[in-house]
């Protein structure tokens, strides 16, 4: 079982909202947050982030992250804050320190092209690809204000040390730095209108279409433009250049941390030191191959891995090796970055790390430690700590060396040597003149040719590669041809406690009493003693034969002078079998399109002698049956947290059972992040929770709806000017969550129009209101009826409209344009009132279709 011991308020926290689990053992008051020179490191193979503490070098907590096994994932941190992202889903995850919470999730596009960063309570997610660069609330992942936005194809994006976020623009030869909005007081609300991320300083550092790589400093940053091959440093709002001489392209690391940039050049395998405006050093790092990743500078050094062995070189101010740290010592990529004043080094495929200290003393860490929050639970009892390995040396003597007499011979047996280290490859069995050697696994030797009345002893001794190690004699025995008979039958039960149960009939001891029977175990090639009984049985004890072996056995009678019988008849062949051991790597997960319902995996349970007929699998009262790795369990409710448990049942019945958790599919939770409009629609932005499932999202106001993105809806064919609530829905499999916004459309103005003509009476036409037909006149309804004229405006005259209405054919001949139509508008005059379209212009393009029909 993972997890058993953390305290269940910090696992319901977070497995509320992204399933993380914090695994076994430690004090729940262990301080988390990182203030002491500590860092996250993600380990891809378990899935697991390790909290490693700089000053101790070690682990002193570990947190399993469901589904992000064998996944790459950027980890971005601060003190108080840790933001995921998993290059394999694109979900990102941020998580507060101090509480081992997490505050909210959100998704990205995944694979490489996004990126997040994070520095104090600014966090920012910056999409390559795109050229988006947004700033999000860390608390809960939500948008602030608007995003800076950049010509595709950037680059960069990570803070220097005075807080500026830099992206390289190669399109342009440009490098700029943002800086973040002010964070609401509230998590998740709209910031103040106008406060938004901001572009704050450009500079030219290439020319156009120059392919470049960003660095950032402690303050300000490097741009390497590899096409030009030379570093271009901004710092205090001054530029300089370095002229590089490379031969192959160049790499920075994402941080630099002092006031030289090294420059990594795999192709030369060889780093290039640049400070101000020139090239100071440049040295070769040692090997072969072109898996370098970009060297970084530390406490004075600098330390470059090499990716092919594992390794990281550390070289001096002057370029010269000092110091090589092995590092996972195989294949596989190694992280690199400073942090709380030491050097961390992490190969997220290995179980182990380094961290160096601002003295580049270089310690170990083992990521997987246990004894940590976080750790996997000991057993209830734990064991003494294993022994030291001993020094390979001579076997040591065989235990519990025995003779029985027979006629004209002697049986002797023992039990086995220790190896001390090398495997013992023989037994040497000497007495009665004689030297037998006996192999490794036959542990029982017949002795013939011997004279009864006569006293013998013997001797065993084991051999290994380092040589004869001592010997062990038996009990003195005189044969004679008084000897029991053997028993005449032997039988034996494999039984499902995992113990053999093996019988026979009394033997006649011709005579004597029978003291004791002697039990021989033999298997493919190999014999050895089992036991010795009073009676006419032997148990042997569970975990003594190696489950799922065959063995068979022989039984001698002893008498009470020591006389041994020959061996019994063998019995039938038995395959000693218990319960299997409990079911291995449990997973359990968020079945998305299933209400209620988790999917769980698991690897096959070790089957002890028998095969696994079926797995139980068990959550929240509910169970199933199956035969495969693998089932779903349904009914158990949304939006739970349940616990997962798995057993392996064969012959001899159920098997411990292995544990998770998991939660299931909650109802989406919708979080409204802004809102606008035009004069026929409105747009809504918004961010869902989809709670561990697919949301799928509708917008709906005035019977109007709209449907697709889960981020962004427009509900159109709206009346201008007019107060609208939209309600946004998303639904998954688990329901549907709600959430409205008031927004006001944009009202449509005209423009009253008639403009007097060149001759005579037109170039009065349009200047009052005289008696019959004139320009600008409005009426109560959609025809020129003089009774119900309600007034008339003059040229220019701008009014507001609500809709528009078939009626009266009106021409403003050339008063307007030679404007004629049938439609009509209502605008606000003396009430809601009518005038023809032909005397009144739409502002904005005069467009008719923006006003709905009355």
């Amino acid at each position: 079982m993972r997890g058993g011991l953390v305290t269940v308020g910090t696992v319901a926290a977070l497995l509320a909202a992204m399933g993380l689990t914090v695994l076994g053992l430690g004090a729940a008051d262990n301080a988390v947050a990182s203030f002491d020179a500590s860092s996250w490191l993600w380990s891809t193979t378990r899935g697991e982030l390790a909290r490693v503490n700089g000053v101790t070098a070690r682990v002193d907590t570990r947190m399993e992250v469901p589904g992000g096994r064998r996944h790459q994932m950027q980890v971005a941190q601060t003190d108080r804050l840790l933001i995921l992202r998993d290059l394999k889903t694109g979900q990102v995850s941020s998580l507060d320190l101090a509480t081992l919470q997490i505050t909210a999730t959100t998704p990205t596009a995944p694979g490489l092209g996004v990126s997040v960063a994070l520095h104090e309570d600014a966090a920012f997610v910056v999409d390559a690809v795109q050229g988006i660069v947004r700033q999000l609330d860390p608390r809960a992942l939500t948008p602030v204000g608007e995003p800076v936005r950049y010509p595709p194809g950037i680059t960069g994006g990570t803070f220097d040390g005075a807080g500026k976020l830099w992206i390289g623009v190669p399109s342009e030869g440009t490098v700029s730095a943002v800086t973040a909005a002010e964070l609401p007081e509230t998590p998740g609300d709209a910031p103040p209108a106008g406060l938004s991320p901001k572009r704050v300083e450009t500079y030219d550092v290439a020319e156009p279409a120059h392919e470049l790589v960003v660095s950032t400093l402690d303050e300000g940053v490097a741009v390497l433009d590899r096409t030009s091959t030379s570093l271009v440093t901004v710092v205090g709002g001054q530029t300089q250049r370095a002229e590089l001489t490379m031969t192959a392209p160049g790499y920075l690391p994402t941080r630099t941390s002092g006031q030289q940039v090294p420059v990594t050049v795999p192709g030369e395998r060889s780093v290039h030191v640049v400070r101000d405006s020139r090239e100071v050093k440049r040295f070769t790092v040692p090997g072969d191959g072109v898996r370098l990743s970009p060297a970084v500078a530390w406490a004075g050094r600098f330390y470059c891995a090499d990716e092919t062995t594992g390794t990281v070189y550390a070289f001096d101010a002057e370029g010269q090796l000092v110091q090589t740290v092995k590092g996972a010592g195989r294949p596989g990529p190694v992280e690199l970055e400073v942090r709380e004043n030491h050097l961390f080094i992490n190969p997220p495929d290995s179980s182990t790390a380094q961290v160096v200290d601002d003295r580049n003393q270089v310690r170990e860490v083992d990521k997987y430690a246990n004894d940590v929050l976080g750790g996997d639970p000991p057993p209830v009892a734990p064991p003494p700590p294993p022994p030291k390995k001993p020094k390979v040396s001579k076997p040591g003597a065989p235990k519990s060396v025995t003779a029985a007499a027979g006629d004209a011979s002697a049986r002797v047996s023992w039990q086995a040597a220790a190896s001390n280290g090398a495997e013992i490859t023989r037994y040497v069995v000497e007495g009665a003149g004689q030297t037998r050697q006996v192999g490794a696994n036959q542990r029982s030797l017949e002795v013939t040719g011997l004279t009864n009345g006569e006293t013998y002893t013997f001797s065993v001794h084991a051999v290994n590669a380092k040589g004869e190690g001592p010997a062990r004699r038996s009990n003195p025995v005189v044969p004679t041809a008084e000897v029991p008979d053997p028993p005449a039958s032997v039988t034996a039960e494999a039984r499902p406690d995992g113990t053999v149960r093996v019988n026979w009939p009394e033997a006649d001891g011709q005579g004597n009493k029978i003291a004791k029977y002697a039990v021989t175990a033999t298997s493919a090639g190999a014999s050895a003693p089992a036991g010795e009984s009073a009676k006419t049985e032997l148990v042997v004890a569970a975990g003594q034969l190696e489950y799922g072996t065959q063995y068979a056995f022989t039984v001698t009678a002893v008498s009470e002078k020591g006389a041994g019988s020959k061996a019994s008849p063998v019995s039938n062949t038995v395959v000693p079998f218990t319960v299997p051991k409990a079911p291995g790597e449990l997973r359990a997960s968020t079945v998305a399109d299933q209400p209620g319902t988790v999917a769980v995996q698991w690897s096959p349970a070790v089957d002890n002698g028998r095969p696994v007929t079926k797995y139980v699998v068990e959550a929240a009262g509910k169970s199933v049956e199956v035969t495969d790795v693998r089932a779903t369990v349904g009914g158990l409710g949304n939006g739970q947290n349940v616990t997962v448990k798995v057993k392996a049942v064969n012959e001899a019945g159920a098997g411990p059972e292995a544990s998770t958790t998991a939660r299931t599919v909650a109802e989406p939770r919708i979080t409204v992040t802004g809102s606008s409009a035009d004069a026929t629609s409105v747009t809504v932005t918004f961010t869902v929770d989809a709670g561990g499932g697919r949301a799928s999202c509708t917008a709906a106001t005035g019977g109007k709806t709209a449907s697709g993105s889960c981020s962004s809806l427009r509900v159109t064919g709206l009346t201008p000017g007019t107060a609208y609530t939209v309600t946004l829905t998303a639904s998954n499999a688990a329901g549907k969550g709600t959430a409205s916004r008031a927004q006001t459309t944009d009202p449509v103005y005209g423009i009253a129009t008639c403009k007097n003509g060149p001759d005579g009476d037109q170039r009065t036409y349009c200047d009052k209101d005289v008696p019959g037909r004139n320009g600008n006149e409005i009426f109560e309804v959609t025809r020129q009826d003089n009774d119900r004229q309600a007034g008339w405006v003059p040229d220019g005259r701008r009014l507001r409209t609500y809709c528009k209405a078939k009626g009266e054919d009106v021409d403003a001949w050339i008063y307007n344009n030679n404007k004629k139509s049938t439609w009509w508008i209502q605008v606000e005059y003396k009430g809601k009132t009518y005038i023809p379209w032909a005397w009144l212009n739409l502002e904005g393009g005069d467009d008719l279709d923006v006003l709905p029909t009355c």
